[in-house]
Parts: C-alpha cells; sequence; structure tokens
C-alpha cells in the first residue's frame, strides 16, 4: 500500500519537468478613436474602420477596445439604417450589411440618425 505521502511527491517531481505555460498576456495598448470624414481613424496604430467596412468586423473591434456598447432607438433614422449603437459618446450607425455613420456631440459623418 502507498502511504499519501509517496503520492505528493511524485506529484511534485512532475510538476517540476512542466515547462511554464504560456506568456501572461500583456494588457492591450490604449487607443483612441478618433471619428473624421473617412470613418474613424485608430490612434495611434494608425489602422482605419471606414465607412462601408462590414458591421461584423466593426462591432467586435469596437466592443474589444472601449466594451460593450449600448444600442439605440432607430426613431429618426434613414429606412436603411437597421441599427445603431453607442460607446460614451461615439454613436455608430449601420446598415444590414455596413457601418455607415458616426456621430459624437455635435459633429457627425455619413448617415446618422436624428
Amino acid at each position: 500500500m502507498r502511504s499519501p505521502l509517496a503520492g505528493l511527491m511524485g506529484l511534485l517531481l512532475l510538476s517540476a519537468c512542466v515547462q511554464p505555460g504560456a506568456p501572461v498576456r500583456q494588457p492591450q495598448q490604449t487607443v483612441t478613436i478618433a471619428p473624421d470624414a473617412q470613418g474613424l481613424a485608430v490612434l495611434p496604430s494608425n489602422q482605419r474602420v471606414d465607412f462601408g467596412r462590414s458591421s461584423k468586423g466593426v462591432i467586435p473591434a469596437l466592443t474589444r477596445e472601449l466594451g460593450r456598447p449600448n444600442a439605440l432607438p432607430l426613431t429618426g433614422c434613414p429606412t436603411d439604417i437597421t441599427h445603431r449603437l453607442r460607446w460614451a459618446e461615439l454613436e455608430l450607425s449601420f446598415t444590414p450589411e455596413r457601418f455607415v455613420g458616426w456621430k459624437r456631440g455635435t459633429e457627425q459623418r455619413g448617415r446618422v440618425c436624428v
């Protein structure tokens, strides 16, 4: 019969042989979303989220960087806008397939709701 101490020693020996796990994930660099005439600039990376991009790519990317958005009603929207979302002060408008407009404070570009 084995003693509990023998089992414990075996586990300790095995754990010493295990390779370190995957490197600890570093926190993402803080980004700034800068709305402009063509859509959104992602700074400091110089990447872009331009009008016409698929909502399937835009929404997850912004959610990853800015957190979960709030869905807004479609009151006052052009008929082709099927959803609008707000991250803090930034509101985005989408047709069934595309990112078509943004609004922030009194600034706006593209197709937005009034």
